[in-house]
């Protein structure tokens, strides 16, 4: 006796999207379909913003549970790093894990600095899980004003 079998396309997409992403060694993504839960957690990149103002970029980074001493800041052939390490919480007998999702272990951003960016004056700060990196703009030569003499 033959079987019928429903066709479902998303589930079609995301048997797709799980082949390729283990083609590329990619991360497999959460699905939709709630009778089986897939989820691989990805190498942990914290998340950026950044901002340009007239004298500078500004370079936020969420960095939360991860301390100040676990991460470095370099500039380095016009390229800025951002680099650490988040750790993992140590086991404790007394509780029970039933799951765990947020990634550990080490980082890396980097970000090619624009041409009016000057490499030689950047100032981080870190407070409360974020990193704020500053950059300052070279100083831009003001246009002159030249006065020409009629005869």
């Amino acid at each position: 006796m033959n079987t019928l079998t429903r066709w479902d396309p998303a589930k079609e997409l995301a048997d797709m999207q799980s082949r390729l992403s283990s083609l590329f060694s990619l991360p497999v993504l959460r699905r939709g379909d709630t009778t089986k839960e897939d989820l691989t957690v990805a190498d942990w990149t914290p998340l950026v913003d950044i901002i340009e103002d007239d004298k500078e970029y500004l370079i936020k980074a969420e960095l939360p549970e991860v301390k100040k001493e676990d991460v470095k800041v370099t500039v380095e052939r016009g390229v800025l790093n951002i680099t650490g390490e988040r750790f993992s919480e140590k086991e404790d007998k007394d509780h029970r894990y039933h799951r765990l999702e947020r990634s550990y272990g080490t980082f890396l951003r980097s970000f090619t600095l624009p041409e009016d960016a000057d490499d030689t004056k950047v100032n981080a700060e870190f407070k409360d899980g974020l990193l704020k990196v500053h950059l300052a703009k070279h100083a831009k030569a003001l246009p002159k004003s030249i006065e020409v003499k009629v005869a």
